[in-house]
């Protein structure tokens, strides 16, 4: 296969998250949770791997025609932010004005966020908090906290995007890759196992989505915090 063939593939496999968007987005006018859910793992797990594609196969100059970060920030939008925050807000677990609250902030804070061109760190993370509001929303189908706790944790992450701390990218930041990879893959099998069992209070997978959602939240924090050894 010709490399520019491969990278104009990259970029129509990007483009597939833009249907899978959709087939969320249906799901959760439908109120199908879990439907819903699932989709959005089927999102993560592409989003996953047309990047390092795209890099393999260099699209921006294999395939210039069409601009893959562009396409991969429009689909992002919708799929960690849009339709998490919609489901957020249909679900029933922030009443009266609290859910509006929690919509309008996450939809404005993170569009201001998508647009921010120092988003990206040198070490390949991101400068304060990127927008997966997936990661925040998903777990909390499942453990069903207060309205407090959840407006709570939505007004802090939604500070933290403007903040100068770190949140890693499983994939491409390299420190502590070998822990985080894995860690964002069990994630994503606890999203999509929460959601098959129609998020059962009694179902492991709630408690092991918080807790990898807490750990990818904090972790580029902690990096902060303990500086890396230095090779001799």
């Amino acid at each position: 296969m010709k490399i520019r063939t491969a990278a104009f593939l990259v970029h129509l496999l990007t483009a597939t998250g833009a249907c899978i968007a959709m087939l969320a987005m249906l799901a959760a006018v439908d109120q199908n949770w879990s439907l819903m859910v699932l989709w959005l793992c089927v999102a993560f797990a592409v989003d996953g791997v047309d990047g390092p594609l795209a890099r393999k196969y260099d699209v921006s100059a294999n395939a210039p025609e069409l601009d893959g970060a562009l396409m991969d920030l429009i689909i992002d939008y919708l799929t960690y932010v849009f339709i998490p925050a919609y489901a957020l807000f249909k679900s029933g677990l922030l009443p009266g004005w609290t859910g509006w609250l929690a919509i309008l902030v996450i939809t404005f804070t993170s569009a201001l966020y998508f647009a921010d061109t120092r988003m990206k760190t040198e070490d390949k993370s991101f400068r304060g908090f990127p927008g997966c509001w997936n990661m925040a929303v998903l777990p909390l189908f499942a453990l069903k906290p207060s309205p407090e706790f959840i407006v709570t944790l939505v007004v802090v992450l939604a500070v933290a995007m403007f903040l100068p701390l770190r949140f890693i990218h499983p994939v491409r930041t390299k420190r502590w890759r070998s822990l985080s990879l894995p860690i964002a893959f069990v994630w994503t099998i606890s999203a999509a196992w929460a959601a098959w069992v129609d998020f059962h209070p009694a179902s492991w997978a709630g408690w092991v989505l918080g807790a990898t959602s807490i750990y990818l939240v904090l972790v580029g924090i902690v990096q902060q915090i303990i500086p890396a050894r230095k090779s001799v």
